[in-house]
């Protein structure tokens, strides 16, 4: 038997663990947008709760990995030293605002792809199509000449990275700041784990408490995979973690160019989710083809695949590219990222529930802003 290139090994591992997410994320529901739609619509935090978990639980694995030496986060798109603080920005808020219109973030539409539902591939095509034609085709040049002009550069301050922990210690002028990045990466991962763990509603609920385990554990697996033992002095690879929206428009590019393309481990990851999902879909007897159920709903999906697709990419990455992934690197531009698409699907929300009061568009959007921005007491019932 041929031995496996590292490039396949790679991508072979890649669809492993993306098979494992792809199975707990049907199993247990896990959703960024529901996580969020649950806080703003019922003030459930137990969903959240899951994802926070996954962020807590990725940042303690990553920063035991960098500390140790056996991952260079460095390396990665997440701890560039420019600080592109429009596109993170931007792209967030239009991310969060197509997640909610489409129903789900890349990490959800392909769950559910698996789980048999066609108006979830709808959106994946779409949204890789954009997410492609933002990287490499006619997008790309609103992304690097008008987006990404916008930035700070660290090294102009004499910082070779955007890490949260780097620039702290930066400004307070400490010359080894090793024991600022084991203290500071627990105290950052513990909040958000505290978080999780204070809500009743979270405790309670297995299925939460399995999904954000596993999610944090496969984004730590797929950092060491790609940052340790992909690390070939021949056959390199940049070091990665779990990541939706550029991966699936490269998806849709291999597809359409097999013979001359070759996987990497991104799109072993989109294949993965989708088997992995599928197959708890089979075995648990929820297959279900599922399509549109009338023009208002195509339009609302294909507007969120588009936005989702060149937001996610000026953004860096989705939910789970900036909001576990990036997180887990203590990338500034990762906690901008997560904040704006936050407020983008929040913002989203609380338009479409007062448009649904009869108010226009912008007394709805006002309206929303004033809620999530300016403190209120809730009303008691």
């Amino acid at each position: 038997m041929e031995e496996l290139s590292n490039l396949h090994l790679v991508a072979l591992l890649g669809f492993i663990i993306a098979m494992v997410f792809g199975f707990v994320g049907n199993k247990t529901h896990f959703c960024s947008m529901g996580a969020i739609s649950d806080v703003v619509n019922m003030g459930s935090k137990g969903r959240m709760g899951a994802w926070f978990l996954a962020i807590g639980i990725a940042i303690l694995g990553v920063q035991y990995l960098y500390i140790s030496g056996l991952v260079d986060i460095d390396a990665s798109v997440y701890r560039s030293p420019n600080l592109y603080l429009l596109s993170y920005i931007l792209g967030g808020i239009l991310l969060g605002i197509g997640m909610t219109l489409a129903a789900g973030c890349g990490q959800r539409n392909l769950v559910r792809v698996g789980g048999g539902n066609l108006k979830a591939l709808i959106v994946l095509i779409v949204l890789g199509v954009t997410a492609y034609m933002t990287m490499r085709g006619v997008l790309a040049i609103v992304r690097l000449e008008y987006v990404y002009s916008i930035n700070a550069d660290l090294t102009n301050q004499g910082i070779n990275n955007q890490g949260l922990l780097s620039y702290i210690g930066s400004l307070l002028k400490l010359e080894d700041i090793s024991l600022l990045q084991k203290i500071g990466g627990f105290v950052v991962a513990f909040g958000f784990i505290a978080y999780a763990f204070k809500h009743e509603e979270f405790r309670k609920s297995f299925d939460n408490i399995l999904a954000g385990v596993a999610i944090g554990a496969c984004v730590v697996a797929a950092w060491y995979v790609t940052g340790y033992v992909g690390q070939d002095d021949f056959d390199p690879i940049t070091p990665q973690g779990m990541a939706f929206i550029g991966p699936t428009g490269n998806t849709i590019s291999y597809l359409m160019t097999f013979t001359g393309a070759e996987i990497n481990f991104g799109i072993a990851v989109v294949f993965g989710m989708i088997v992995g999902s599928f197959l708890y879909a089979i075995i648990s007897g929820n297959f279900r083809i599922e399509t549109f159920n009338n023009k208002s709903e195509m339009v609302n999906h294909l507007v969120g695949a588009v936005m989702m697709g060149f937001g996610g990419v000026l953004s860096f990455g989705c939910t789970i590219g900036q909001g576990v992934t990036g997180m887990s690197t203590l990338a500034i531009g990762s906690f901008l990222t997560l904040a704006s698409i936050i407020f983008g699907s929040a913002l989203t929300m609380k338009i479409q529930y007062h448009m649904l009061d009869e108010k226009g568009f912008l007394a709805a959007l006002l309206t929303g802003i004033a809620e999530l921005l300016v403190p209120w007491k809730k009303q008691e019932a």
